[in-house]
């Protein structure tokens, strides 16, 4: 009860300035601000905290997470605020708290080191205890107060870490433990094809869940594109009905929020039913074109409301000044998910006059149990939307128009906003509109983040951008940048994104790789595609995609001399790097670049979209007719579209 009595006497006796006891309150990220006023002295990433171990001889605590990061909030109520937890961590450590879309070259960094550790992949809150020479002796995800069955608590954790770091032969052997453990992975290298990367892909579908997880599922867009892409290249009706079948799922169970749009982080089973209840901005911004495409390919009415849906949800809750906030949060006061979910009299009461009341509670498969802690999170387990929808959600509507909205994290992220510019781009297929608004918020984040020369990775509205871009900022700007020339044909929009390509290989690329950062922490780019595209595969393709555009050997040559160091990579883990997969389809198959008027180009866009050749890219030219042609042949020229568009088809089939 100590800890309670001194808590409540900080609370009620000292000021709000003095409440801020650390030096997080002068940072502008919203999740270092969540730390500001703990009783641990956080204190940011950077030199400052460095020297300061150095100078105290002290172990340092390196903690990151994010703003609407559910176990991040759980570690910060449980631990950051606790006196006694506090206590021992400033005596004993010195505490950096990173925000890890801040600074994902250094999550990244340390990520790594867990993947090494424990032979698989992180997650956050990330945790690790380095030496101030930032050599890490111990290293964990979520850790409580206080021991459990599972968990070794603070309490215990942090005096015996202390003696740890001050018993050298014993700290020396930790480190050694974290820095040369090795898994042996099964993985054998293999020649690249179509063929195995089509037997690959079916491998790892899981069709009875219509996902790639075991446990948890996420929505691993990048894996959906290249399935597509596969499925047309290799005519294959599976894996066309596979990418169908995903769509529906996620579209159709609890990963989408039916009320008032927008997809959830992931499912935590396997039958997509129960969301961690985040809304990321990137979740938004990769599923979209893949809902546009399956509109395309199939008139399904419901991908089309799902892409206006979506859009229309981002604009209401993350959207200002033409920019995009990053992240909603999973909690809200009363708790995770409770914006979301509802009470079985509140399901009964949006039904009441609906005519199609019974469908549609036979299509929820409605119970008064309840799926999600006894309330009710809306699942449709129909190959469509039932009868009456429209009303019921309308309803439903009502009801969360009188609850508090979680948590919204205001960073604006380059990069992030630069995959939504280009979500929407594509989305202009469907409504022309989406193009204008595309313009303009490529337009906004241009203004914000591009001054005097530099590309910048994000910012806090009201506030000027001071951390410089990284290798995701200027591969995903690059890529909105291409789906813009393709969207109205401006040729400054080619200008700046060779501009940028050029400062990106200034920066990041050194003796055949692709760093994230310029800023000496040396972190070579990944490949993982799991959250979202890895920046290194997607910078490839955009290089591929400017070589076509532009008949540049040149940016040709580079992403051959990139692809050497990535070969092997790709041949060992072909279904697991799905866009760097992409990325060696393009190549090898070739670009095929659509050369037109203007008026001939935009008139059959969706015609251009429905081909069954996935790498097609629009060129303005003042030709009537129509020319085909990849970086070293023209091979079709028509003035019939339906004779020209059977050409590169059959282009498909022989490449």
């Amino acid at each position: 009860m100590k800890t309670t009595y001194v808590t409540l006497f900080l609370i009620f006796f000292l000021s709000p300035s003095q409440l801020l006891t650390n030096e997080l309150s002068n940072q502008t990220s919203p999740y270092l601000l969540q730390h500001a006023d703990n009783p641990v002295k956080w204190m940011a990433w950077g030199k400052k905290a460095f020297d300061k171990a150095k100078k105290e001889n002290k172990a340092i605590f390196l903690s990151i997470g994010y703003a609407t990061c559910h176990w991040c909030h759980i570690m910060e109520k449980e631990s950051f605020r606790d006196i006694k937890i506090a206590t021992l961590l400033n005596k004993y450590f010195i505490s950096i708290k990173v925000d890890r879309e801040e600074l994902p070259q250094v999550d990244a960094l340390y990520q790594k080191s867990y993947k090494q550790y424990y032979g698989h992949a992180g997650g956050w809150p990330l945790n690790i205890f380095l030496t101030p020479q930032k050599e890490v002796f111990y290293i964990t995800n979520y850790i409580p107060p206080k021991n459990s069955s599972k968990f070794e608590g603070f309490e215990q954790l942090l005096p015996k870490l202390h003696q740890v770091y001050e018993n050298k032969a014993v700290l020396k052997k930790s480190i050694d433990l974290i820095a040369h453990r090795k898994f042996i992975t099964t993985n054998r290298i293999s020649k690249i094809s179509l063929e195995s990367l089509v037997q690959s892909m079916e491998k790892e579908y899981q069709s009875d869940y219509q996902g790639f997880g075991r446990s948890s599922q996420f929505p691993e867009s990048s894996k959906l594109a290249l399935m597509l892409d596969l499925a047309q290249l290799s005519n294959s009706e599976a894996l066309k009905n596979n990418y169908f079948a995903m769509l529906d799922v996620m579209a159709l169970r609890g990963l989408y929020d039916h009320v008032n749009g927008g997809f959830f982080r992931y499912s935590v089973d396997t039958s997509w039913e129960i969301p961690h209840f985040e809304k990321m901005l990137y979740t938004q911004a990769e599923l979209l074109p893949l809902y546009v495409n399956g509109y395309v390919l199939s008139h399904n009415q419901l991908y089309k409301e799902i892409v206006q849906e979506t859009i229309a949800m981002l604009s209401r809750r993350f959207e200002q000044d033409s920019l995009y906030f990053s992240a909603s949060d999973a909690d809200s006061i009363v708790g995770e998910g409770a914006f979301f979910t509802f009470t079985r009299s509140e399901i009964k009461n949006a039904l009441k006059n609906n005519p199609y009341a019974q469908e549609i509670e036979e299509a929820m498969e409605f119970s008064y149990e309840g799926n999600f802690h006894d309330k009710v999170h809306i699942n449709f387990y129909t190959s469509t939307r039932p009868n009456g929808f429209i009303t019921f959600q309308k309803q439903l509507k009502k009801v969360t128009q009188k609850r508090r909205y979680p948590f919204i994290d205001t960073k604006i992220n380059t990069a992030w906003n630069a995959m939504m510019v280009e979500a929407l781009y594509k989305a202009s297929i469907i409504d022309k509109t989406y193009a204008c608004k595309a313009e303009k918020h490529l337009l906004a984040l241009k203004d914000m983040m591009f001054d005097k020369g530099e590309l910048y990775h994000q910012n806090i509205l009201g506030h000027k951008a001071k951390q410089k871009g990284l290798l995701e900022d200027y591969a995903f700007f690059i890529g909105a940048l291409i789906a813009a020339y393709e969207s109205g044909f401006d040729q400054e929009h080619l200008l700046f994104a060779e501009y940028l390509l050029v400062k990106a290989k200034q920066k990041f690329y050194k003796n055949g790789l692709w760093y994230l950062s310029d800023d000496g922490l040396d972190v070579k780019a990944g490949l993982n595609d799991k959250y979202y595209t890895s920046a290194q595969a997607k910078i490839l393709q955009d290089i591929i995609k400017l070589a076509a555009l532009k008949g540049s050997f040149k940016y040709e040559k580079l992403v051959v001399e990139s692809m050497k160091k990535l070969y092997s990579t790709l041949a060992k883990n072909q279904a697991d790097t799905p866009a760097l997969a992409r990325l060696y389809l393009m190549q090898t198959k070739g670009i095929v670049v659509i050369k037109s008027s203007e008026e001939n180009l935009e008139k059959n866009r969706f015609l251009f979209q429905r081909s069954k050749y996935p790498y097609i890219l629009l060129k303005a030219k003042e030709y009537d007719d129509y020319l085909a042609c990849t970086l070293r042949q023209c091979f079709a020229k028509e003035k019939d579209l339906k004779i020209f568009l059977t050409a590169i088809n059959n282009y498909g089939k022989e490449h």
